[in-house]
């Protein structure tokens, strides 16, 4: 019986070999690896936050000035 791999995600098997040696990398898990650069382009895109999502109590916001 052959072992069936479900993706809730559209991507090439090229992209997925890239996200599994970031991961290694970084010695993460795929999961891990892919919130974790959402998080870092959300900062980046959004260094202030948004009016839903604001920088945590501490954080450190440079101005865009």
């Amino acid at each position: 019986m052959q072992k069936t791999k479900v993706r809730t995600f559209s991507a090439t098997p090229r992209d997925l070999t890239m996200l599994d040696a970031v991961a290694r990398y970084h010695g993460l898990n795929k999961s891990a690896t892919i919130a974790s650069l959402v998080r870092r382009e959300f900062w980046r895109i959004f260094p202030g936050g948004t009016d839903k999502i604001r920088p945590d109590r501490g954080a450190k916001v440079e101005s865009e000035a």
